[in-house]
């Protein structure tokens, strides 16, 4: 199995710089997510990797073997990467069956007929999509529909996947039930896959790492609960979480941050080694860590509440100062109520030009 090597990476349109100097090493077999808004480079990048684009500059390995070189003029053809490409629009031979779409592209590499029956039954077996050999496309569900585009790209082996968006033209419960498929399918076929979506939460659910990306710059490329948890910069920790976290501008004066509206937080470093300097601080407060409890030291008032079932997402109002909480159970609160909020749990410290500090708890907290 391959290993995927980024190297200064740059990709421009005309004066538009879509990919800005990437560096990336895709390890064997993991599953990487391309995150990031739309516009960020994400699937240039995917493009570039998989032979469909050429870089403008930089260098591409995959499995020791250069690809693409800019200084060595090396731009290997896609079919000859090793590499199979799942589309956002699935791209099934609306005239062919299933059968028949799963065993083109072995038809095409002149595989014996006995092989390629032998493939396409596994595959159908591996995608749970047997019953549906013989209708075509316009017979199955999208669901079913991209079950068969993933079966066909497996068909001739590829040992990387890649994928655009691929469940973006789903439902909610039908994306859900893909997520599960797509993961279970990274661990049976022993490949290495790279995704590219804007979904975050779709990130967080299948990748081994997330690439996050911005204006065609690289962000943060960590594991997903590294991202969410200790996030590079306020950009990664705002992109990353539903619902959003909160973001809030402190003055720092030693482990002592104030608030404008004049709540006072006492903090204490995780990581004690860092230095830092007084002075302006944004505080990133994950909604689960904003809680509403009786023991809690500062008052506030119910803005919104927002009950699911599973949990309820509250907005509260501390003198003007609007957070995002979250409270699991299926609770439900009266707007203009008056509660006691407490901070319990890890935070995050980034300086005024948003680059993180580093994680910090709060120690006690007044108004």
């Amino acid at each position: 199995m391959p290993k995927i090597v980024l190297k200064n990476i740059t990709k421009k349109f005309g004066k538009f710089v879509a990919v800005d100097n990437l560096n990336l090493e895709i390890e064997d077999r993991s599953f990487i997510t391309l995150l990031g808004p739309s516009g960020c480079g994400k699937t240039t990048t995917l493009r570039m990797i998989a032979g469909l684009e050429t870089p403008t500059e930089g260098e591409i390995t995959i499995n020791d073997k250069i690809v693409f070189s800019s200084e060595k003029e090396i731009d290997i053809s896609p079919a000859k990467r090793d590499v199979g490409f799942l589309f956002q629009n699935y791209a099934l031979w609306p005239h062919m069956t299933v059968e028949k779409n799963i065993a083109f592209g072995l038809e095409n590499l002149k595989w014996p007929k006995d092989k390629i029956e032998d493939r396409v039954r596994e595959l159908l077996a591996m995608l749970k999509i047997e019953e549906f050999r013989g209708r075509y496309p316009a017979e199955l569900s999208g669901g079913q529909q991209q079950r068969v585009a993933i079966a066909r790209t497996l068909a001739t082996g590829p040992k990387v996947l890649f994928m655009d968006e691929p469940l973006s033209n789903l439902d909610a419960k039908l994306r859900m039930e893909m997520r599960t498929e797509l993961k279970r399918l990274h661990l049976e076929t022993d490949s290495t896959f790279v995704y590219v979506t804007h979904d975050q939460l779709e990130a967080m659910t299948l990748s081994t790492r997330i690439c996050l990306m911005k204006d065609g710059l690289l962000q943060q490329y960590s594991p997903p609960l590294t991202v969410y948890r200790e996030p590079a910069n306020t950009f990664v920790a705002d992109f990353v979480g539903s619902p959003n976290i909160n973001l809030v501008d402190f003055e720092m004066h030693g482990d002592v941050l104030r608030h404008e509206n004049g709540l006072t937080l006492k903090i204490e470093m995780l990581d004690k080694t860092k230095t830092r300097k007084d002075g302006k601080v944004i505080l990133g407060m994950r909604p689960e860590y904003v809680m509403i409890e009786d023991d809690g030291t500062v008052e506030g008032e119910i803005y919104s509440s927002l009950p699911s079932g599973m949990e309820t997402i509250v907005r509260v109002s501390i003198g003007g100062l609007h957070l995002n909480s979250v409270v699991f159970g299926d609770a439900d609160y009266e707007v203009g109520a008056s509660k006691k909020i407490a901070f319990k749990g890890l935070y995050n410290l980034f300086g005024e030009d948003g680059t993180a500090i580093g994680r910090c708890r709060i120690v006690s907290a007044s108004r």
